[in-house]
């Protein structure tokens, strides 16, 4: 099938599906660990503020850590990259797990997690499935596996905090440490390896060329700005939002509920901007989203917070939250072709992690000074509006083709 590296024999919903289960492994193990601040504070006599800081490096170090994954993937396949993911998160797990001080914990935490679900996460797994289908079938596998990762961290997270409270804290981190080993076969069917170069010559765009076309590219670095924006969204609200409804003096209950409603709703999200990523324009898809997280959030920010206003908010919420990642996906793959685009995307997703640093850490610290999060907020609106308007200029041309024949 022109345009497809999918390998004889592998149906496409097998593949779909192996993608789908592992984005939802990944996303919904990783998702977990806010679950453990409060346990595993107070066990060791750890700061909120020192957990949440080795949360946050994972993040940054997974941005950094995803474009040279990327690289990787994109030369060897993505299918050995997600094992030795998978592998990587097992050690970092098991590592926060047994740590009985926070600079030990923050490494195995920040850097060895953070390392580890940039090669067994979204953007590898997300590279990979787009290289193995055809364009008319991309949009829609991407916006499934994006949907997927929501439903593992509304599946996952519940589980999670069913094994903290029945076994305790330490057993439950062991769990999700063998189940970071359920990867590995779900990964198999990912073979995108490039095949050899056959003795016909083809002029085959290099690595470094392809990194200096994005460099120069404006569109480039406006999804950067864009996705920097999303990962400012997604993380505060994935970190925050429990305490913000604390502070609120709502039930806990209800925070945990804001959470996996955000990931349940993102489901439909992420499946219909699927499906519009592949029917209508990509560039008016994200500058639309945006846009709405905007309009959502300043309602938010006004409306009384009840109970029923904090769940109709994380269901709205949960409809924009990752719906972002099939469009983006799309552009790059537009701009800049499919050969390098675990590379590509992984620096856009770099922009995305730097943001999601910025905003685990910037929430708390303006929590810490003002004894709200009102500031927060205010930042994040004027933040979806500059994201709105940074998308309008950018490219959103017809397929480009995978090599030319020289």
């Amino acid at each position: 099938m022109a345009g497809s590296g999918r390998a004889p024999g592998v149906a496409v919903g097998v593949l779909t599906g192996c993608a789908v289960i592992c984005a939802a492994l990944a996303m919904g193990l990783r998702q977990s660990f806010g679950l453990f601040l409060a346990p595993m504070t107070a066990a060791h006599a750890w700061s909120a503020s020192g957990f949440a800081l080795a949360i946050a490096l994972q993040v940054l170090v997974n941005g950094i850590t995803q474009p040279i994954w990327g690289q990787v993937a994109d030369r060897i396949g993505g299918r050995r990259v997600i094992m030795a993911g998978a592998l990587l998160q097992l050690c970092g797990v098991l590592g926060m797990a047994l740590s009985e001080g926070l600079p030990l914990f923050t490494f195995f935490a920040g850097v060895v997690m953070g390392t580890a679900v940039s090669a067994a996460g979204m953007p590898v797994i997300m590279a990979s499935l787009t290289r193995l289908l055809p364009e008319a079938q991309r949009g829609r596998a991407t916006g499934l596996g994006t949907a997927g990762s929501s439903f593992g961290q509304f599946l996952v997270v519940p589980l999670v905090q069913f094994g903290i409270t029945g076994f305790g804290w330490q057993a439950a981190l062991v769990g999700v440490a063998l189940a970071s080993l359920l990867m590995i076969p779900l990964a198999l069917p990912l073979n995108d390896r490039p095949p050899p170069r056959a003795g016909i010559a083809v002029a085959e765009q290099s690595a470094m060329e392809a990194l200096r076309l994005a460099l120069r590219t404006p569109t480039f670095w406006y999804l950067c700005c864009g996705f920097f924006v999303c990962g400012l969204h997604v993380s505060f609200l994935a970190i925050h939002l429990p305490g913000f409804v604390a502070s609120c003096h709502l039930p806990a209950a209800v925070g945990a509920g804001a959470i996996s409603l955000i990931g349940l709703f993102n489901v439909a999200g992420s499946l219909g901007a699927g499906e519009l990523s592949s029917r209508w324009k990509r560039r008016e898809l994200l500058v639309l989203i945006y846009a709405s997280r905007g309009v959502v959030m300043t309602v938010f920010l006004l409306a009384e917070k009840t109970t029923a206003s904090v769940l109709v908010f994380s269901a709205v919420m949960g409809l924009l939250w990752l719906s972002t990642v099939p469009p983006t996906v799309a552009l790059c793959a537009r701009n800049f072709g499919t050969r390098w685009l675990a590379t590509i995307f992984g620096l856009v997703f770099l922009a995305h992690q730097v943001g999601g640093f910025a905003g685990a850490w910037l929430g708390g610290v303006i929590f810490d000074r003002t004894g709200s999060y009102d500031l927060m907020w205010v930042i994040s609106i004027l933040a979806a509006a500059f994201a709105a308007l940074v998308h309008m200029p950018v490219r959103d041309p017809a397929p480009r083709p995978a090599a030319v024949p020289a």
